[in-house]
């Protein structure tokens, strides 16, 4: 009768399968950390554009009419320096103000994403994400598929997700190695990288949730759950404001000898 023979399991195999796991667990957590950065920065971007689609356009009118209430006076006083600054630097925020407002991105983000598509983030996130590649040819390839899966998630298509992570899973370059020792090597290094982008990953969390517009979120959020609107009143305030630049508009267009064509249009609407 032939006795079993036992393989013995060696050194190098037992780090192998203590590496596997511990490689298995950061990039769990990379999927999770990569899904909530994604995650904050379209939140983020959706608020700004309500903030400037609300509060952001009055206080660009706002701003227009302080440029031109500065820029009456500095033709009142042709003489005074400090009133031409004045007037320049008033056009200047307004301008600014403005060109903030009408440059807002269009995003379009729902604010909560199903289970599925988060799910499926996360994965795409471990798997493929540019700073797991090994060489210049495989970050290229990654990084055109997380720019894919990105617009994905930020739109809420599972099934683009979904076939993204399929196309990995079925391409040459999620295969490697071959012998133990080889293996071991490169789930260390791989490892390193996923540490590497967990620290980068946080750091910009940490910054983004630092950030006054981030800071506003969370108040808008909370007065929400209180039953105010948060949003409405900033607009009201800005609008009140907005009344009483209009009133010192007025005064100073009634004082002025030599209105400029364009003052007297403005003057007719307000």
């Amino acid at each position: 009768m032939k006795q079993e023979i036992t393989k013995r399991v060696t050194p190098e195999e037992k780090e192998l399968r203590k590496k596997l796991v511990q490689l298995a667990e950061l990039e769990g957590r990379l999927g999770e950390n990569e899904l909530e950065l994604t995650t904050i920065k379209a939140e983020l971007n959706a608020f700004a554009t309500l903030y400037k689609r609300t509060v952001g356009v009055k206080y660009v009118e706002l701003k227009e009419i302080e440029a031109r209430i500065a820029e009456a006076r500095s033709r009142l006083n042709p003489q005074d320096k400090g009133s031409q600054e004045e007037a320049k630097q008033a056009r200047d925020r307004a301008e600014g103000s403005r060109e903030s407002t009408e440059n807002a991105e269009q995003v379009k983000v729902r604010s909560r994403a199903s289970d599925n598509l988060k799910r499926l983030y996360r994965e795409v996130a471990k798997r493929i994400h540019p700073d797991l590649a090994e060489d210049d040819f495989e970050c290229s390839k990654r990084q055109e598929l997380m720019v894919k899966a990105n617009r994905a998630y930020e739109a809420g298509d599972e099934e683009t997700l979904g076939a993204i992570l399929n196309e990995w899973e079925d391409s040459p370059e999620s295969v490697k190695g071959k012998g133990t020792v080889a293996v071991l090597i490169r789930i260390i290094r791989k490892m390193a990288q996923v540490e590497d982008r967990l620290k980068v990953i946080e750091s910009e969390i940490r910054r983004l949730k630092k950030s006054e517009l981030y800071q506003l979120k969370r108040k808008v959020e909370a007065a929400e759950k209180e039953g105010n609107e948060l949003l409405a009143e900033m607009t009201a305030a800005v609008e009140a404001q907005i009344s009483s630049a209009r009133e010192r508009f007025n005064r100073i267009m009634n004082q002025s000898k030599e209105p400029t064509p364009e003052d007297l249009v403005f003057f007719r609407l307000l």
